[in-house]
């Protein structure tokens, strides 16, 4: 950050100093190496980076400490067969309304340019609220009207797989929450 306040090598202005409290200067002495800015150590220049976040992920003792979080619950992996099947029905059913959205908003935009037809202008609006609305709802409808069961494909559309599947969602969830 300093060194985009300022050029490497100057002393840092009275201002960036106040702002940003962790440009300081005296004991806590930084090294400026073009953009990246590594502390200095007590060894001659020898600079270790740290990265410290804290409350992101889970440390590796307590990776160790704790069983494997499937196999105690019981929850299974989905089948290979099934993920396949379940990415194409994904692909096809955000795929097909995004397609067709914007073939529309082509077609608005010939019509209009070729001053066949005055089209409004809350048509393009509403075709690209109604593609990618549909778009978004293709990604849960082509999960659940997949069939889970690895021997099984299913139908053409998966309306029965999804009225099978949609309960049986629920239950999971249900039994979680006890």
């Amino acid at each position: 950050m300093e060194t985009l306040l300022h050029p490497v090598g100057l002393p840092s202005p009275p201002l960036a100093e106040r702002a940003f409290p962790w440009i300081g200067s005296g004991s806590n002495l930084v090294h400026h190496t073009g953009l990246l800015h590594v502390p200095r150590s007590s060894k001659r220049g020898a600079a270790r980076l740290r990265a410290q976040g804290r409350g992101f992920g889970v440390s590796v003792s307590d990776r160790k400490a704790r069983p494997e979080e499937g196999s105690a619950e019981g929850d299974d992996e989905i089948p290979q067969v099934v993920f396949d099947r379940m990415m194409r029905r994904i692909l096809f059913s955000v795929g097909a309304p995004m397609a067709s959205g914007i073939g529309v908003l082509y077609l608005e935009s010939f019509l209009k340019q070729s001053q066949l037809w005055e089209v409004p202008r809350w048509l393009p609006l509403l075709t690209i609220l109604l593609s990618f609305g549909t778009s978004a709802l293709g990604i849960a409808y082509g999960t659940l009207s997949t069939s889970w069961d690895p021997n099984k494909e299913g139908s053409l559309l998966g309306w029965e797989q999804a009225q099978r599947n949609w309960p049986e969602l629920w239950k999971d969830e249900e039994d979680e929450s006890k």
